[in-house]
């Protein structure tokens, strides 16, 4: 510790922002100090010699400056910028390590290659599209593009999409991309994934490669070809790779944990023959497994490439050394890992505090109540945030703060109320409690098989003239549905049907002000299994709306749950809005973990910390799961630099289905006592 860069960086604006500006001239004309501007360990990453090196880069430690001062070292050691490859995640990560290299060396364009493997993709490709099998002038389609392509290709093959339950060109895209970034065929992957489309594999698969060559056809590709194509490229064509392999004399890699296996191969195609490669990443931050990330390539990099130097960097200057030694603790357990101890820099400060609540609604009231206290003391909201492992479990607080004048933003995605599964159940709660809500109604219809907009639009108009005949009372809505029985398609009235008789079992006695249990017959009677037809994530969206009725079993009407729901959908707009509006309003954050990955804040609460909350009981069913769980639980812990707070109900409020009473997550078990503090609400 007593290196002098040290003492200057007791903060990370002086270790992530700031350079020493060298005269007016060119590189040649100074050399920059590197031993006097970087730590130790940055130090000999950053001038690491020749061959395969691994950075393992812990939270708070000055990653992006690394790898920045390495840029620089190669640069300075005589290898021109444009034999440097860096590929990074974001075109943010990109424009920012390419400016800082600018400012670093005083080159108004350092020429590097740099952007996301995309973009390099999507460059390189543009070089040899002939010999990729598409003309230069191809297209590139975004999502909304590809959906309607695939559309097309659908209708190419003999499938009554409806009454065979054949996936939706969303989903279809999701399970393609995932069987591409996966490298697995796809028939093991729709059995170990979509196994409600087993019976539909041969079709899925035969899709698959009409997909393939009609974008072939039409000069087209998608995002997920500027991986797969620049690889088949190299693989294929000798002459261009090793051209490749010769042109980039030295290969940077930032975020190295969240590669997927066509990333990873990529990489080490393009670095076989001068096996100059250096890549960056934390394995303790590796939370993307659920979208195709390959934990496999960080842990195996030594092995693939014999001799790798590796390199640690475990000096972080985000956290207090309480914060610290709680995050070491909490990654401990984890068996597949490079051991690292992340080393304090700042003074001590106060221990983390894991807080048992009775109820969910009193860890609400604490953690505003705290929020309100750590404000007092000069912290603004602005440098505090509520972590959650599911969007749903910050429910509760944000009626709290809400109550309190509490502003706060949300930054969880898109925003959850305005996602269609829960829009779509809620539509059917609608149109018991008010039959003229045409917005819902059509929602509603639309969600059987065979129902499209101009059908829908003439049910709704025969349903609004049978309203108007003789005004309907709640209890008479599934009649007044089931005199619709003529104007419903053949192909749809059984469908229309089992709806008819879920609304008459939604309104048969005390069920009929129980919004939780009204959830829960929609499930039952049709859309677990429309959810599984149409979304990817079915299991998650399901996973919430169970959620939802948990949340519901509070209330003691339907009314008064909708006039909630109303309520904190307004308040998400709201706060969305005025975050693009005004953002240097002070606002506390409410953000899931992956969301906050990447961030810092001097204050964090991270709520519903009780075993099957957080960790998620699916996701953490295999052993590989549980473990990303704890690298998610250590990403939480590591975005505090001065306070964190770990809290947990020891009842929440559920609808019937599975125990109320909760018990702490497994996580804060591992971790001695003598490393945090424990505060107890009665």
């Amino acid at each position: 510790m007593s290196h002098p860069q040290a003492h200057q960086d007791q903060n990370m604006q002086i270790m992530a922002k700031k350079y020493t500006l060298k005269p007016t001239g060119t590189s040649s004309d100074f050399k920059i100090d590197y031993a006097n501007e970087l730590n130790p360990q940055q130090f000999e990453a950053a001038t690491a010699p020749s061959g395969p090196s691994l950075v393992i880069a812990g939270a708070g430690a000055g990653k992006t400056r690394t790898l920045t001062y390495r840029v620089a070292y190669l640069i300075e050691s005589g290898i021109r910028p444009d034999r440097i490859l860096l590929l990074t995640f974001t075109n943010k990560a990109s424009r920012e390590m390419i400016d800082r290299v600018a400012s670093l060396m005083q080159m108004p364009k350092p020429g590097f290659w740099g952007g996301t493997f995309h973009s390099i993709g999507h460059k390189i490709l543009r070089t040899h599209a002939v010999e990729a099998g598409f003309t230069p002038e191809f297209s590139i389609m975004d999502r909304e593009d590809a959906r309607d392509f695939l559309k097309s290709c659908i209708a190419k093959l003999d499938i009554d999409a409806q009454s065979s339950r054949f996936p939706k060109p969303d989903l279809l895209i999701n399970l393609f991309s995932l069987q591409i970034n996966l490298a697995q065929p796809l028939d093991k992957l729709i059995q170990e994934k979509y196994d409600q489309f087993t019976n539909l594999t041969a079709e899925i698969t035969e899709l698959f490669s009409i997909y393939t060559l009609k974008k072939r056809e039409a000069n087209c590709m998608d995002f997920d070809d500027l991986l797969i194509l620049w690889l088949k490229l190299l693989k294929n064509n000798p002459d261009i790779l090793l051209s490749y392999q010769d042109k980039f004399q030295a290969i940077l890699v930032d975020e190295y944990q969240d590669t997927n296996f066509v990333q990873g191969e990529i990489v080490d195609t393009l670095a076989q023959k001068h096996k100059n490669v250096m890549v960056v990443g934390d394995d303790s931050q590796s939370i993307y497994g659920w979208r195709g990330a390959n934990f496999e390539n960080i842990l195996s990099f030594p092995n693939r490439f014999p001799g790798t130097r590796i390199y640690k960097i475990e000096t972080n200057y985000r956290s207090t050394p309480e914060i610290l030694s709680y995050a070491n603790a909490a990654i401990a357990p984890n068996i597949h890992q490079y051991k690292k101890s992340l080393q304090p820099v700042r003074e001590h400060g106060m221990k983390p505090v894991l807080v048992t609540t009775g109820n969910s609604s009193e860890q609400a009231q604490f953690v505003a109540q705290r929020i309100l206290e750590v404000r007092d003391e000069g912290i603004e909201l602005e440098e505090m945030a509520v972590l959650y492992r599911s969007h749903f479990h910050c429910l509760e607080l944000q009626m709290e703060l809400t109550s309190r004048n509490i502003p706060f933003v949300i930054t969880s995605g898109i925003r959850f109320f305005e996602q269609a599964h829960i829009k779509d159940v809620v539509a059917l709660l609608k149109i018991l409690c008010n039959p003229r809500d045409e917005i819902s109604f059509k929602r509603v219809t639309m969600l059987l098989p065979g129902l499209g907009i101009k059908t829908s639009e003439k049910i709704w108009n025969h349903f609004e003239t049978l309203l108007n005949q003789s005004p309907a009372q709640r209890s008479d809505v599934p009649s007044r549905l089931a005199q619709l029985n003529p104007s419903i398609p053949k192909k749809s009235l059984e469908a229309w049907t089992q709806l008819v008789y879920t609304t008459e079992q939604m309104l048969q006695g005390d069920i009929a002000q129980q919004p939780s249990r009204q959830i829960h017959l929609i499930l039952d009677a049709f859309y677990r299994e429309y959810a599984q037809k149409i979304f990817e994530n079915s299991q998650h969206r399901l996973d919430e709306l169970e959620e939802l009725a948990n949340f519901a079993a509070q209330f003691d009407s339907v009314e008064n749950f909708l006039g909630q729901l109303a309520l904190l959908t307004e308040l998400e707009s709201e706060n969305s809005d005025l975050s693009r509006r005004n953002d240097d309003d002070e606002k506390i954050r409410l953000s899931t973990v992956h969301q906050a990955k990447g961030l810092e804040f001097k204050v964090v609460f991270v709520i519903m910390m009780a075993e099957g909350l957080f960790p998620n009981y699916r996701a953490s069913e295999s052993a590989e799961g549980r473990e990303e769980e704890r690298r998610l639980f250590y990403v939480a812990i590591t975005r505090a630099k001065d306070q964190v707070y770990l809290t947990w109900p020891k009842y929440r409020e559920t609808s019937g289905y599975g125990n109320p009473w909760q018990k702490p997550a497994s996580f804060l078990l591992d971790v001695p006592e003598n490393l945090y503090d424990e505060w107890e609400l009665d």
